[in-house]
């Protein structure tokens, strides 16, 4: 009994994880296509930005690489690292109220 109840719960925990994990990998591409839209770039452009956030995400544990690249990417155009940090936030929330993928 106690066996099949850890089983559960890692199982609940490794699935919440990777629920998680891709919330961030969403809100991330969307974060890269709203500041490629601040840069300009359009279409395939404004896609391969957003690879790019996506893929600084990679680089240490935590969102401070992501926040680092969009806020240094932004700096041009006057966005402030904690406009990013704002940005990333209010787009967390909308992903986790939005419908989820394939509902």
């Amino acid at each position: 009994m106690f066996e099949e109840r850890k089983d559960t719960l890692e199982a609940k925990y490794a699935h919440d994880q990777e629920q998680r994990f891709k919330l961030i990998v969403r809100r991330n591409k969307q974060l890269g296509l709203w500041a490629a839209s601040l840069l300009d770039k359009e279409g395939d452009d404004a896609d391969a930005y957003a690879m790019e956030v996506v893929k600084s995400d990679f680089e240490e544990p935590g969102e401070e690489d992501v926040v680092r690249k969009v806020a240094g990417d932004l700096s041009s155009v006057g966005v402030s690292e904690s406009d990013v940090r704002e940005k990333m936030e209010t787009l967390l929330k909308e992903i986790m109220e939005a419908p989820s993928e394939g509902s």
